[in-house]
């Protein structure tokens, strides 16, 4: 009989074997033994044991890991900065507030912070563990377990989707920036050269105009829904999706500026990017402030708080509402698009990202409620100049932050000083957040191919100028049917499925425990049990919950009234199958490009490369029992 064990035996120098020594001491040198114990057919007992150097450490749990050349960030804020600019984005501003009217006010809090807590801060935790431990991006990350390089490449391109339409968002508000600085806003009024014949002075309705179940929000006749839909995007020159038109120059020439302020942010790295958030992730803060001070002076801005933090318990009966508290939370914390993975890869190797984690993620969600009572103290003003109630004005998304909101500023004394003010926490929200998805791009395939690497600026400006290329189709006449078709497939479904495999990845085939030993040799310490149990169990169950309910509640591509044609859907899974299927394929080809029988080939595929000398030797961590202890 062959009892073949690995255990892990601390080697005590000899002044420390008092019996007076700690019980706890385990601070000492650390040497694998391998120890073979054989039963011969007499019943005596043999043993081999042969001892494996590894390298030492300041710990029980193993070594530390010796310092590379890649660059770090310049001071732990640039990093804390770059991620919170990252995750508080447009959405914090233009849909968690609407959301948490819409589902029963300050009740929609018990889901989401649940659902926070259970899900959201583990997969952000997790993410930048593995970044800071194996300081790699979201492709080579995956050398932990080579059979899911797949999800890295899954990953990438969705970041890189994303930037074709959310730079467009960014232009938009810079677009809305240039037209501010005029004495009267443009959008005050009918009568411009964009305007329609049916276009009617705001103060002419009322609700007793509006009736029949119209809401304000979707009333598209006033002057500020006609200068956005048809001054800004030109969108009454086309038919459809099938008739984009050609460019508008006027955007060109902003989304030229928003592409050269990303380029010339990144272009040198963490170093570059870690100075510019000083400047994107604090003015939304600044601004919010401000908003909110003026905001909450307004007639009606106290009936609009109310109807914000109104607690409804019965809409928790809804299972709507924990869909949305569910994937709001997701998308919001920013977990899955490669970006907190790369920017941890440029943290130092002892850096505490545990406390990281919880800081930037509580961080993020009291922006998104904080920004709520900025918003609603305004919308409760717009209902209380129309004689409406709130829900009739209340609205999310673009026709938030480009018709309800500034048309209220419009009608301020000093409406140009708050338009100007409002459109650059707009623009400063986007920036940082496309800067950290151009960031997840160019790392994960700078860390994979050594001469992009080599040329990172150039490759940077490639990216960049290629971004630029594709966005020119959303800033056509149609364009907002693209960018519409691109938010819907791009960074829907795909992302869902890419952090599923991912949390299933590393919590059941890298392995919880291991991961856990290499958060320990970052920081001293093993995650407690409660986050290996996120890990391993409710954090995969959530992100099934909400792939199902994201499919099983998907409706037809719509733009208001306007319904796209099929064909439209096709091309939008088509866009979402082509980061998809890399998860698959790479798998496939992991598994036929290694050698061996297919019990090796499973090995290989499965094993960290820098374990496979293991796997020719029969000692697969994944099929065996490890046994470790401390000896003092």
């Amino acid at each position: 009989m062959l009892l073949h064990q690995t255990m892990n035996i601390q080697v005590l120098p000899e002044h420390k074997l008092s019996s007076v020594a700690p019980l706890k001491q385990c601070n000492v040198e650390k040497k694998e033994v391998e120890l073979i114990l054989v039963k011969d057919q007499n019943g005596v007992q043999y043993t081999s044991s042969s001892i494996i150097p590894t390298p030492t450490s300041g710990h029980c749990a193993g070594p530390t890991r010796p310092e590379d050349d890649r660059e770090t960030w310049g001071k732990k804020i640039d990093f804390l900065l770059s991620v919170i600019g990252f995750a508080v984005d447009l959405a914090n501003v233009w849909r968690f507030p609407y959301l948490c009217y819409k589902n029963g006010g300050g009740a929609f809090l018990i889901p989401y912070i649940l659902f926070l807590v259970i899900a959201g801060m583990p997969l952000f935790y997790m993410e930048l563990a593995l970044g800071q431990y194996n300081r790699e991006g979201a492709a080579t990350i995956w050398k932990i377990c080579p059979i899911f390089k797949g999800v890295g490449y899954t990953v990438i391109l969705i970041a890189l989707y994303v930037g074709f339409y959310y730079n467009v968002i960014i232009a938009w508000s810079l677009y809305y920036l240039f037209s501010s600085m005029t004495r009267e806003l443009p959008w005050l009024k009918c009568g411009n050269s964009w305007n329609s014949l049916n276009c009617t002075d705001p103060k002419s309705i009322n609700g007793s105009i509006l009736g029949n179940g119209t809401s304000y929000a979707k009333y598209k006749i006033t002057p500020a829904a006609e200068y956005y839909e048809r001054g800004v995007l030109h969108l009454h020159e086309s038919r459809g999706i099938q008739d984009l038109g050609l460019p508008r120059w006027e955007l060109t020439l902003c989304l030229v500026v928003v592409v050269f302020i990303l380029y010339f942010s990144l272009w040198k790295g963490v170093k570059s990017s870690g100075k510019v958030v000083y400047i994107t992730a604090t003015m939304p803060y600044v601004v919010l402030f401000v908003l909110l001070i003026r905001g909450i002076t307004l007639p009606g801005a106290m009936k609009g708080i109310r109807a914000y933090l109104h607690i409804d318990f019965k809409r928790l009966n809804n299972l709507e509402v924990w869909i949305d508290a569910a994937t709001q939370i997701f998308y919001s914390l920013g977990a899955g698009f490669g970006v907190l993975i790369a920017f941890a890869s440029y943290n130092k190797f002892d850096n505490n990202c545990y406390r990281d984690a919880l800081l930037t993620s509580t961080v993020n969600c009291v922006t998104s409620f904080f920004s709520g009572f900025a918003i609603f103290s305004v919308l409760g003003y717009m209902a209380y100049k129309h004689g409406v109630d709130i829900e009739d004005v209340a609205t999310e998304g673009a026709g938030l932050v480009f018709i309800i909101y500034p048309e209220a500023i419009s009608t301020l004394p000093g409406s140009t000083f708050w338009a100007i003010v409002f459109f650059i926490m707009l623009l400063t929200l986007g920036i940082d957040s496309s800067m950290g998805g151009m960031e997840a791009v160019i790392t994960g395939l700078t860390d994979d191919f050594k001469i992009l690497k080599r040329n990172r600026k150039l490759f940077t400006f490639a990216t960049a100028f290629g971004t630029f290329l594709i966005a020119l189709l959303c800033i056509t006449n149609g364009g907002i049917y693209v960018l519409t078709l691109f938010d819907k497939y791009a960074a829907g479904t795909s992302i869902l499925f890419a952090v599923l495999i991912e949390a299933i990845g590393v919590s059941w085939f890298y392995g919880v425990d291991r991961f856990s030993e290499d958060i320990e040799k970052m920081m001293g310490f093993k995650p407690g049990l409660y986050w290996r149990l996120c890990w391993k169990f409710v954090s995969p169950a959530f992100l099934l919950f909400v792939v199902i309910a994201s499919t099983l509640t998907s409706s037809v591509l719509k733009y208001d009234e306007y319904v796209f044609p099929h064909w439209s859907n096709v091309v939008g899974w088509g866009v979402a199958m082509s980061s998809m299927l890399f998860v698959p394929c790479y798998a496939i080809y992991k598994f036929l490009s290694v050698s061996g029988t297919f019990k090796e080939r499973i090995a290989y595929c499965i094993t960290p490369e820098h374990e496979h000398h293991l796997v020719a030797e029969g000692n697969v961590r994944q099929f065996k029992v490890r046994v470790h202890f401390c000896a003092f």
